[in-house]
């Protein structure tokens, strides 16, 4: 049998479309530096009981960690559109790995605050890079399966690294962190003698290959785009409150800390469950479909949360909202790999993710200010409100796209 021959047999034999080995690399570097991602979990841990820090000082230096992720995600994208992706990569990890070896050993507290914020500007800078290269070699209809692949690595790697980083913190941050650094660089060194260079050459305007017609056509997805990151922060701002105004909304009614990681825990184990399964589904529709019913999920499930009176009931709404969530991540991903030229997904894929990083620093303080103003009644009413506009966004923004 020809190599061609053997290559149309293993499509038509496999669950979805074939994706190249270099993306397998890709994935598992992916989920071995999410296995050791440790400074997110301990950070405000490592500021407080390690440093002697206050409360406010681990919330600023969090903060800043956050910023500086908001950055990376939009310098991230643009260098590796512009120097290329590998190169890109494998400068913003091993500088996110000298910045979080250095950060066991900063001095100080300008020096904590300010190695957190590089800490956060490096590691953010890869993910828009990644999802470009995810991006470039995934054709289009295999990009949702691709994306959801990579989404369930990333959950699996952090609900993992959670629980290790618990154990092994108990001997000290300091290693903690160092080994996180190790990790780091071995990944990054495996990507860039794995994976080739996938960004594509930019077409030039004078080409026959851009016609107006085309030109016009990348213009009216830009258009889209803006819209999208816009729902998308919307969406984002939903997401956020998970882990800020669920866990104090569970207390004020009684509930205890244990309560709510038994609830949280019902998340990851769902997105590890379903997602695979999922994404083979979600391949076959477009994505305004999936991304409006997901959206729709996801306000409907937090929005039960207000009238949610036992442990049960909140373990149901986690349900409701995470299948939300399953059919929203590598949906979004690879709708905005659709709407743009393939040159471009660097910077593009940073604007996305900077929209996340945006909602991750401005919800905090504004679900904050609305339990103690408001309640957390009409907060979650609100959001279930907000997870109806944000899911008829997405639909007038993407409503007659589909895969090629």
């Amino acid at each position: 049998m020809t190599t061609d021959a053997q290559s149309a047999a293993r499509e038509a034999t496999a669950v979805g479309p074939v994706l190249p080995r270099a993306f397998w690399w890709l994935w598992t570097a992916t989920l071995v530096n999410r296995l050791g991602g440790f400074v997110v979990v301990f950070l405000s841990l490592y500021v407080t009981l390690d440093r002697g820090g206050s409360a406010s000082f681990a919330g600023l230096v969090t903060t800043l960690y956050g910023v500086g992720g908001a950055v990376g995600s939009v310098v991230g994208g643009l260098l590796a559109d512009r120097l290329g992706r590998r190169a890109t990569l494998l400068g913003a990890q091993l500088l996110s790995a000298v910045g979080t070896g250095a950060l066991a050993f900063a001095q100080g507290r300008t020096a904590l605050a300010v190695t957190a914020c590089l800490v956060g500007l490096a590691g953010n800078a890869s993910r828009p890079v990644v999802q470009a290269v995810v991006a470039d070699m995934a054709g289009a209809k295999a990009r949702v399966r691709a994306f959801s692949l990579l989404y369930w690595a990333v959950n699996i790697g952090v609900a993992v690294s959670a629980a290790l980083a618990g154990v092994l913190a108990q001997r000290g941050y300091t290693p903690l962190f160092l080994g996180e650094a190790a990790v780091t660089v071995v990944c990054a060194l495996t990507v860039f003698l794995a994976v080739p260079e996938t960004r594509p050459e930019p077409v030039r305007r004078g080409d026959a290959a851009a016609p107006d017609t085309k030109a016009a056509a990348e213009l009216s997805n830009r258009r889209r785009f803006v819209a999208f990151v816009a729902v998308t922060f919307l969406v984002g701002l939903l997401m956020q409150e998970v882990s800020t105004a669920l866990p104090l909304t569970m207390t004020r009614a009684g509930f205890s800390a244990r309560d709510y990681g038994l609830v949280i825990s019902l998340n990851g184990l769902l997105v590890v469950a379903l997602q695979l399964p999922a994404g083979r589904i979600l391949a076959r529709f477009g994505p305004a479909g999936p991304l409006a019913v997901g959206t729709l999920l996801l306000g409907a499930g937090l929005g039960t949360t207000a009238v949610a009176a036992s442990l049960g009931a909140y373990a149901l709404s986690v349900v409701v909202w995470t299948v939300g969530e399953i059919l929203l991540a590598p949906t979004a991903m690879a709708a905005v790999a659709d709407l743009v030229p393939g040159h471009a997904h660097g910077r593009y894929q940073g604007m996305y993710s900077f929209a996340w990083s945006a909602a991750a620093c401005v919800a905090p303080g504004a679900s904050g200010y609305a339990l103690d103003g408001v309640g957390p009644t009409a907060l979650w009413v609100a959001s279930a409100a907000l997870g109806a506009l944000a899911a008829v966004g997405y639909f007038l923004v993407l409503r007659g796209r589909r895969d090629d």
